[in-house]
């Protein structure tokens, strides 16, 4: 075999070694971006919106998310921490008929009190509590981002520019509900967890078991009862 057929060989062998390579690696870049698009839902869209359509740049970014927040662990909740969450997410919606700026100020506070105690950054840190709530609750996150914006945003006659409407605050209200609802739900082998430490039939009262679930299954009853936030029931609306 001649020198000249041989030097052949070895440029397509490594033309081919070449394009194989880089079909793989276009193959991993598709599936990371696939991967992240199923792991953010819409806030893969609003990143890529963000960075004005690059979704290179929007997936860099999510993955630094990931990289900063993928491992933390939601720490649980007490079920009477819990309980006065819910008491007090009660408490915003039925002074949303009343107040409703004050509900949804309110609101931006509780959740990112109810956020830290699961073990998210510090509330103070708003942009990093929310990436960090984006990782684990991508779905819903955008509802805390919503309540927050019209939290800050001016009042009307302030002269610093034009007040979010009563509408445009119950629509935060209630898509924030979701993720105040995720951030309270128990967390996976949490109600076994609970279950064990209350085996003793000792430690139960006759009456105390049956005021106990009276009292939360009310309390959950009004946290989500539609009537507080329904538009015919709120002033200035």
């Amino acid at each position: 075999m001649s020198t000249g057929v041989i030097i052949l060989l070895i440029v397509v062998a490594v033309a081919l070694v070449a394009a194989v390579v880089a079909r793989s690696v276009a193959a991993r870049g598709a599936g990371g971006g696939r991967g992240l698009k199923r792991r953010f839902g819409p806030e893969y869209d609003r990143a890529v919106a963000r960075h004005d359509g690059d979704t290179k740049a929007a997936e860099h970014e999510l993955e630094e998310r990931v990289k900063r927040h993928g491992s933390l662990r939601e720490q649980p909740l007490e079920p009477s921490a819990r309980e006065r969450y819910t008491v007090r997410w009660t408490a915003v919606q039925e002074q949303f008929v009343d107040s409703p700026r004050d509900a949804v100020v309110e609101a931006d506070r509780l959740i990112a009190e109810v956020a830290g105690a699961r073990g998210f950054p510090d509330g103070g840190s708003f942009d990093e509590q929310l990436d960090a709530l984006s990782v684990h609750h991508a779905h819903h996150v955008h509802g805390y981002r919503r309540v927050h914006r019209a939290a800050h945003t001016p009042t009307a006659g302030s002269g610093a520019g034009p007040a979010a409407g009563t509408e445009e605050l119950r629509e935060a209200l209630v898509e924030a509900r979701a993720l105040f609802q995720d951030l309270t739900a128990p967390v996976r082998g949490e109600e076994k967890a609970l279950s064990r430490g209350k085996s003793d039939p000792r430690e139960k009262t006759e009456e105390a078991p049956a005021t106990t679930r009276t009292d939360t299954e009310s309390s959950r009853g009004r946290a989500h009862a539609p009537w507080a936030l329904n538009r015919r029931h709120v002033k200035g609306s």
